[in-house]
């Protein structure tokens, strides 16, 4: 398993076989949940999943949630003027993109954390550089409160503002592998090449497993 420094408490569960340990992914995330049952007050255990959210993409249009219905994807955060891990974060994850590309079961989403300055617009243009079209890779933008709490508290990746910092952000380069159920089944450092082919790796198992 990769060593994980993500924000938040994370929690692996291993549903792999003894025979066969690639056969399933970890799940990363879950949490402690009460019901009653028979008048008993009980504990469960439940995979916490990436809530809804309303957002916009690369050409102004509205993007939820439900538009990642029946795909796995993978999910990174990242502004256009970064001038440190940004560029290679997304050189290696265009190598994920274009592997993967055209398959209607994969999908990516990079959200951006300079809401000032990444308008849909700018993001756009940044996607033509990358030669992206279409819908496969989404480039999503919103408030603030939004994108920071979609980043800490469900993806589990650090984002800050920092003056001091290069570009003046402070962020972790994890690429999240996110299944069908919106749940979260893996964290890559998407700056060094032997995590991201781990990642598409992965999301072969995820594809032929979920």
């Amino acid at each position: 398993m990769r060593r994980l420094f993500l924000t938040g408490l994370v929690v692996i569960v291993l549903l792999s076989s003894c025979k066969d340990k690639s056969a399933r992914l970890p799940f990363l995330q879950m949490e402690a949940v009460e019901k009653v049952v028979d008048g008993k007050t009980v504990t469960d255990t439940v995979f916490r999943k990436i809530p809804a959210f309303k957002l916009l993409n690369q050409d102004s249009m509205v993007v939820t949630e439900n538009d990642f219905d029946g795909t796995i994807y993978v999910a990174d955060f990242f502004f256009t003027s970064c001038p440190t891990i940004c560029p290679t974060m997304h050189r290696n994850l265009l190598k994920v993109y274009q592997k993967f590309k055209g398959n209607p079961e994969v999908k990516f989403a990079s959200h951006t954390i300079d809401v000032k300055y990444d308008t849909p617009s700018r993001m756009k243009a940044y996607a033509d550089k990358l030669g992206i079209r279409g819908t496969q890779w989404e480039y999503l933008w919103g408030t603030r409160d939004e994108i920071y709490a979609l980043a800490e508290r469900n993806y589990l990746v650090s984002a800050q503002e920092n003056k001091n910092a290069p570009g003046g952000f402070v962020h972790q380069g994890y690429l999240m592998l996110i299944d069908k159920e919106k749940r979260i089944r893996g964290a890559y450092d998407g700056t060094l090449d032997h995590e991201v082919e781990q990642l598409m790796k992965d999301m072969e198992i995820l594809l032929r497993t979920h």
